[in-house]
């Protein structure tokens, strides 16, 4: 069982992103966090927990929030967790020092993702975000020192400001700061944000992409999905494979008995009913596309016996065009940049 729990509060808002979340809400940090400690219990308890074998504090900025408001809820986490569990939180630069993360590692987090996205300070300017080059490098020598041995870097690509020799150098940063995981993301103009429509801020390259993915296996940091490299987040790899997960907090979405669970978008409304939830029923169809989709894009593959005749006879199709390879019952993409059109193809 995973559990995912979305910390909402933010420094500023980045002007490309489309996550939940909120600035200048500090006064109701108190009471969110009751909030989703009673949604936490309520579902360890409607569910049957027994065990999560990973845990990932998303956000918003997880590291904006003292870790004091951390400490309740991991005194009811624990009992569910072991030395095996997988324990992630993300972190700006900016708002990460070695106290916090050093109480963070404390309380049982194991692994840190920074949310650095480049290490141009010209780029981080057009990104919108609040730090700079330098405290990425502050931040890693931090974590280090705090303990971590598992850390990621979030990179974006596909910028007006990217070309080869300034994404070698992105990677080149990478491989100097000696993290175990990279996640790099090419720049969506997301709806409802201040970037929708701004095609002059991208550079749309399928070279470009296929470069950054190459260079960033060359360090060492492999490839096991679309916008992943290195040693595989287990979370993760529970979403792509289908797994049931708890989605804790405002904004959260959870996945249980075929079933999605969506918690209020609205911060207030959550903290006064933090286990509503809005229910999505999937059928038997909706899953199968699904795991198509999750699985071309990935190291987990499409399992033969999920899919319909008709869909068998079109990955069929494209394995004799190389495609794809099927091996031990599972069909694999050769090439992830193509993930999303091949399971367009296997799904009709």
């Amino acid at each position: 069982m995973l559990l995912y729990i979305h910390i909402p509060f933010c420094e500023s808002k980045c002007p490309y992103c489309a996550f939940g979340s909120v600035t200048n809400a500090q006064a109701l940090t108190g009471g969110y966090f009751d909030a989703l400690l009673t949604d936490i219990k309520f579902q360890i308890d409607k569910f049957k927990i027994s065990k999560f074998s990973s845990v990932f504090i998303g956000g918003g900025t997880p590291s904006a929030v003292s870790a004091k408001f951390y400490k309740k809820i991991f005194a009811e986490i624990s009992p569910f967790c072991n030395d095996k569990t997988e324990i992630t939180s993300e972190a700006n630069p900016n708002s990460t020092n070695l106290r916090w993360l050093k109480d963070m590692r404390n309380l049982g987090v194991n692994r840190i993702s920074f949310g650095a996205q480049s290490f141009f300070d010209d780029k981080l300017e057009l990104l919108g975000r609040a730090h700079n080059c330098t405290q990425i490098y502050k931040a890693v020598q931090n974590a280090k020192n705090a303990g971590f041995r598992n850390i990621n870097i979030d990179l974006i690509y596909a910028t007006k400001l990217d070309n080869k020799k300034r994404l070698a150098q992105e990677v080149l940063a990478l491989k100097n700061l000696g993290v175990t995981h990279a996640s790099a993301y090419s720049l969506t103009l997301e709806e409802n944000t201040p970037f929708e429509r701004k095609f002059e801020l991208r550079n749309d390259s399928a070279a470009l992409a296929k470069f950054m993915m190459k260079q960033i296996e060359n360090i060492g940091l492999k490839q096991y999905e679309v916008s992943n490299f290195g040693k595989p987040c287990k979370h993760n790899l529970g979403y792509w494979q289908g797994k049931e997960y708890i989605g804790a907090g405002a904004y959260s979405v959870g996945f249980m008995r075929s079933a999605r669970y969506y918690a209020q978008k609205d911060l207030a409304g959550y903290i006064a009913s933090p286990t509503h939830r809005e229910i999505e029923v999937l059928n038997d169809d909706e899953l199968r596309m699904e795991h198509v989709f999750l699985g071309a894009r990935s190291c987990v593959g499409i399992d033969e016996r999920r899919l319909t005749p008709q869909q068998r006879q079109r990955a069929e199709i494209l394995r004799r065009s190389r495609k794809l390879k099927f091996e031990r019952g599972r069909y694999f993409v050769k090439n992830f940049l193509l993930a999303d059109e091949i399971a367009l193809f296997i799904n009709g």
